[in-house]
């Protein structure tokens, strides 16, 4: 039954999880008629240009769909037949059914789910984080695989939040504070920080404004951000380095802030909710990936057959797919070797 089912999934040498017959996720793969993109960080974006060309269809969220508009440029997904589903609204190509599930990392980001006619179920999930993201129940799981090793557990659960908060807060009465970080998480902060009402200016770049508004649309709150460029209090306040939150890419860190208080936004801290590296220099462990703790739990509850951990990407895939085997007692292999 394991081999059966092993050969309805797997991942390739260039990073494209194939689920059945029909599709491919995350990266592209000549043959397959169906691409799905689960979300927009670069690593899950490979290909698409090629796959716009040449697949019959290329699917997405909606959310995922507006920031690539934004990421890119609105003509770029013009270039094929792209569906944008909802979460939960099923898709068919020929016997299978393809179908998204909400996965918590960026906005907009989905988990796959491929039904076909043998009733088997396959799922990947795309990059994740528990609790917020439903564990579906199925035969062959396709699992990322960054923090897959048993060191990379954090006991401290939601005091990260709190942290960076106080952080903030404090850091705030001797003036600006610079925030680094991904898309997506970026913006998981500003509404962090809203909610906790920290109520000074948000000051942002051209792209990181974009990416906040299109997430505004759908939904998360944010308040009212500068965009830097095209507002002259945004330069102002900058300027005389008043007090203001600027959000930045982390690939803007080593250009920008250097002599105010620079918080870098990263999942690879363990040991504590959050740590000074520098003189005005801290690192939050904020993470929009489970720990090696969550992974064990969705496959525990996720009662699959047969577990593949993503080897392509950035983690511990060789590793978690061991610690499955030991723990849970459920075949695992990690792809590609």
């Amino acid at each position: 039954m394991t081999k059966c089912v092993s050969l309805k999934a797997t991942v390739t040498e260039k990073g494209a999880i194939l689920l059945g017959k029909y599709v491919a996720c995350d990266a592209h793969e000549e043959g397959k008629p169906i691409r799905v993109v689960t979300h927009i960080h670069s690593d899950h974006l490979l290909g698409l240009g090629q796959s716009l060309k040449t697949c019959e269809m290329v699917v997405m969220t909606r959310i995922t769909k507006d920031l690539i508009d934004v990421m890119r440029s609105p003509l770029f997904l013009m270039a094929g037949n792209v569906k944008a589903l909802d979460y939960k609204e099923g898709l068919w190509c020929d016997d299978e059914k393809i179908t998204l599930y909400p996965a918590d990392h960026i906005w907009g980001a989905a988990q796959v789910l491929v039904e076909d006619a043998d009733q088997t179920r396959i799922v990947y999930t795309g990059d994740f984080r528990l609790p917020e993201t439903p564990i579906i129940e199925c035969d062959i799981l396709v699992i990322e695989a960054t923090y897959g090793n048993p060191n990379h557990v954090r006991p401290f659960g939601d005091k990260v939040e709190n942290f960076l908060v106080s952080l903030v807060e404090e850091s705030l009465k001797n003036g600006p504070v610079y925030l680094f970080g991904y898309y997506g998480k970026l913006q998981e902060v500003m509404q962090i920080l809203y909610k906790a009402k920290v109520r000074v200016p948000f000051v942002v770049p051209e792209k990181v404004f974009h990416v906040s508004k299109i997430c505004e649309r759908h939904g998360m709150r944010f308040g009212r951000s500068l965009l830097l460029s095209s507002d002259a209090e945004a330069e102002l306040i900058l300027r005389r380095n008043e007090s203001c939150v600027a959000f930045y890419h982390m690939g803007s860190r080593r250009r920008v802030g250097g002599d105010a208080l620079r918080v870098y936004l990263s999942g690879w801290e363990f040991g504590s909710p959050g740590r000074q590296v520098g003189e005005k220099e801290y690192r939050v462990a904020l993470s929009d990936h489970c720990d090696f703790n969550g992974l064990l739990r969705y496959v525990r509850e996720s009662k699959p057959k047969m577990v593949i951990t993503d080897n392509y990407r950035v983690g511990d895939a060789c590793v978690l797919a061991r610690e499955i085997r030991r723990r849970l007692n459920i075949p695992a292999e990690p792809l590609p070797r």
